[in-house]
């Protein structure tokens, strides 16, 4: 039973790392080539291909991330009966737990909406580059991917707190 706990682990991570890669990638590396204006001709399209290759992977991985995190929490003696105690979300460690979990759902749907709203965007800006529409939903979508890395920093920051046993 070890062996599936500690793959479970290291399926987490290396969702957790593939996650956050990927956004400081976007955020860090294509988003300011694609900014220059040499780029400016394919700009839309390769955001637009670039989108959907992350959105596939993205749920994917957020998928992974669900299910270990589950996982390991099944393999650490966490089942239903022990989530459903309040005894579990009354110490230090479901603190933090409840936490990490209320992100998740809170990513999960800043996940959501940037998916409908990056598309919406990428279509805008072929469509009617210079409108304030466009600009303005544009500007929303590029907040939402800085708040989802920015939130999934912090949930990595509470999985540390999590089994490193606090400050």
């Amino acid at each position: 039973m070890r062996i599936w706990y500690l793959l479970s682990v290291w399926l987490h991570i290396l969702a957790a790392a593939v996650w956050i890669g990927a956004m400081v990638f976007f955020a860090g590396v294509l988003m300011p080539v694609l900014r220059r204006p040499e780029f400016a001709a394919v700009r839309t399209p390769l955001l637009r291909r670039a989108g959907r290759g992350f959105r596939w992977l993205g749920w994917s991985v957020l998928a992974v991330l669900v299910l270990t995190g589950f996982s390991n929490l099944v393999s650490r003696g966490y089942g239903w009966s022990e989530l459903l105690a309040f005894s579990t979300w009354s110490s230090w460690w479901g603190q933090i737990l409840a936490w990490k979990l209320g992100l998740v759902v809170v990513l999960l749907l800043i996940n959501l909406a940037h998916d409908v709203l990056g598309p919406r965007a990428a279509r805008l800006m072929e469509e009617e580059p210079e409108s304030p529409q466009t600009q303005r939903v544009r500007r929303l979508a590029g907040w939402l991917g800085r708040l989802e890395l920015l939130v999934s920093l912090v949930i990595l920051w509470l999985a540390v707190l999590l089994v490193r046993g606090g400050w």
